[in-house]
Parts: structure tokens; C-alpha cells; sequence
């Protein structure tokens, strides 16, 4: 079970987050008063006040940022005619474990993952270098516009999907995965904790 966070914790997330603590306890559902008296160890709050607390940090820090700021582009993509081993080369080249595919004017039409290609690779041996990106991509990944909140996108994430594509009209221009996300989190807890100092 992990440990919850003391007072100095949360009164160190919260400004790090950029928050009053007027705008922390507007955003929990709770009274400035309680706030200031948690992050004074004054009080010892109820597990559910603390856990509102936290989510709307998070939620706070989701929102301030967009798909556009957190997103790797280019995105590596390819045709439903690309051959297995050229996929294959692309994902150890770039070291991604999906790919999107996209027909010939940019539509994403599917996605090759690597379990699906090593699945290939036991059941069909040699005659699976026969077969196309298109024979065994599966459904598109799920997109968001560039000025999408990282809210969204973490809840897209944490469904159980292994990325999402950010596109721009029809053209994919980003993409996102979890690792980005901690990312981009470090960093701006790092720029935060540096400002607060």
C-alpha cells in the first residue's frame, strides 16, 4: 500500500501545481480554511477529503498542458503494402512497439502492434515475411485535435490504450504514449518546484 502524502508534501505539490490554496479548495470541494490547516498538520483529514485533494491536482495539471505540448512528432507510419520486415526494421530502428497505417492520402486505416507481429511471426515461421502491414493491422488508434487537455488524453491512456494519435484535420501530426506523459510530467514539476524556490 503506498503512503499517503504529509502536509509538507501536499503544500509542496500545490505549488508546484501553481495553485492558491483558495483555488486548490475551490477545485476539491472543500474551504481554504481546511487547506491551510492540512498543509499546517493542524488537522488530520478523512482518506476521502485527501484523495479530492489529490485528484484535483492532477486534474488542474491535466488541463493546463495539450496534446500539441506533449506529443513526439514526427510520427512513424506505415502503407498497408509495406512488407512485415520493413515494419519490423521501423519498430527496432525507432524502438516504438506500434505503428499507424495510413493509405495513400494520409488516412489512418489501422495500427501493426508488436505482440500482433510476433504472434505472426510463431504461427506462420518463414511465409510470414510473405505478408503486408495491412494483412495484420489491427483497428486505428484512438485521436485527439493538438489543443486536446493531457485530462483526456491520460484517461485515453490509462483505458488501456497504448498511445493516441494527434491529428490535424486528416494528417497525423504527434502521437502520445505513457512514456511521454512521465515525461512531460517531470518537466513540469521540475519547472514548477524551480519557480516556487
Amino acid at each position: 500500500m503506498s503512503s499517503l502524502p504529509t502536509p509538507e508534501e501536499i503544500r509542496r505539490l500545490r505549488k508546484r501545481a501553481g495553485l492558491t490554496q483558495k483555488e486548490l479548495a475551490r477545485r476539491a470541494g472543500v474551504s481554504q480554511s481546511l487547506i491551510a490547516r492540512i498543509e499546517s498538520g493542524s488537522v488530520d483529514p478523512r482518506l476521502s477529503t485527501l484523495r479530492r485533494i489529490l485528484k484535483a491536482l492532477e486534474e488542474y495539471i491535466s488541463e493546463q498542458l495539450t496534446a500539441g505540448d506533449v506529443m513526439a512528432s514526427p510520427v512513424i507510419t506505415v502503407r498497408p503494402n509495406t512488407s512485415i520486415e520493413k515494419v519490423i526494421e521501423l519498430m527496432w530502428e525507432h524502438g516504438i512497439s506500434q505503428i499507424p497505417v495510413v493509405n495513400n492520402d494520409g488516412t489512418v486505416v489501422g495500427t501493426v502492434y508488436e505482440r500482433v507481429l510476433v504472434d505472426t511471426l510463431f504461427k506462420y515461421k518463414e511465409k510470414a515475411l510473405n505478408k503486408l502491414a495491412g494483412d495484420i493491422m489491427s483497428s486505428p488508434l484512438p485521436m485527439v485535435s493538438p489543443d486536446e487537455n493531457l485530462h483526456t488524453i491520460t484517461r485515453i491512456l490509462r483505458a488501456g490504450s497504448p498511445a493516441v494519435l494527434v491529428a490535424s484535420g486528416k494528417e497525423v501530426i504527434g502521437i502520445i504514449t505513457n512514456s511521454d506523459l512521465m515525461k512531460c510530467y517531470l518537466v513540469l514539476f521540475k519547472k514548477r518546484e524551480q519557480k516556487s524556490s
